[in-house]
């Protein structure tokens, strides 16, 4: 069953919303206004849902997971502008016809652990969060009433790169390279460091790769870290990665490890066309479905 973690559609009230505002997140037409990115001209048609439908069809899709993109900064923003905001995207998005389904988000600014569990009660598969909200011991503790929630439920946690601080000057490719990747790297060792003895057995998917994060394993052996720890409740998805850094990963989150055990991944396997032997015999006997697709 063919299944891509990490997709983004705003539903027709989520647009109307953001088109109403005066302050980032701010839509006007499709020119949508960020606190710490340039203006970006949205293509529409990466919201038409008739078309996004027929594409998950077209690339045999059985399951395509929309979620808030955390960049646009709704988490944080007041209870008041932020509540209305995350209801119409999970009312739109919840609404989406299959093969889609929901990740859940939170309201960080007055954190609601029965407002989570009420979207994953009625059909969100798990809840994202920022990378930005866990860069800590002290963000993992804040977070902590949710992610208790999720290993009540069984449900998975998605971390995505949040708001990019502004970085006058910088190039439109900036905010993707530099502060997203280093948010999802140091999300990937705080959890590590802080996270993981608190909430043994949650699964967590890194976005892009966890910014590479899983490469620097001989660095961290080096500076008392550990060495071959291998978490394979941990996932990553692809994003906009390619064979090589794909190729990289696999090969040092379990390309010399047995998994035990693994009886229940969290996505089926799907081998993508790597070019590299080594990385393909990871993914078929030793990473089972650690590496999941994601298009955005």
């Amino acid at each position: 069953m063919p299944i891509d973690v990490h997709q983004h559609i705003w539903p027709p009230g989520f647009v109307e919303l953001l088109r109403a505002r005066t302050a980032p997140p701010h839509l006007d037409g499709w020119t949508l206004h960020l606190e710490g990115e340039p203006s970006y001209e949205v293509d529409p048609a990466d919201h038409d849902i008739d078309a996004r439908t027929r594409l998950a069809g077209a690339d045999g899709l059985d399951l395509a997971l929309v979620s808030l993109s955390s960049p646009l900064g709704i988490e944080h923003l007041p209870p008041t502008e932020a509540l209305p905001l995350l209801s119409a995207f999970h009312e739109g998005a919840l609404a989406l016809p299959a093969p889609f389904g929901v990740w859940a988000s939170p309201c960080l600014s007055e954190p609601d652990p029965g407002a989570v569990e009420r979207d994953l009660r009625r059909g969100c598969v798990g809840l994202q969060l920022p990378a930005t909200a866990i860069l800590d011991a002290a963000g993992l503790r804040a977070c902590a009433p949710f992610l208790d929630l999720l290993t009540r439920l069984d449900k998975p946690l998605f971390v995505h790169p949040g708001v990019a601080p502004p970085t006058p000057g910088a190039p439109s490719w900036w905010a993707a390279l530099v502060p997203y990747q280093q948010q999802s790297h140091g999300a990937w060792f705080a959890f590590r460091a802080f996270g993981r003895a608190r909430h043994p057995g949650l699964r967590v998917c890194f976005a892009a790769l966890a910014g590479l994060a899983p490469l620097h394993g001989e660095r961290l052996t080096a500076r008392g870290g550990g060495r071959g720890e291998v978490d394979f409740d941990v996932f990553y998805d692809t994003s906009s990665y390619g064979t090589r850094a794909v190729d990289a990963l696999v090969r040092a989150v379990g390309i010399d490890v047995v998994v035990s055990g693994s009886d229940r991944p969290y996505a089926p396997l799907v081998i993508p066309d790597l070019g590299a032997e080594a990385a393909v015999h990871a993914l078929r006997t030793v990473n089972p479905a650690r590496l999941l697709h994601g298009r955005s």
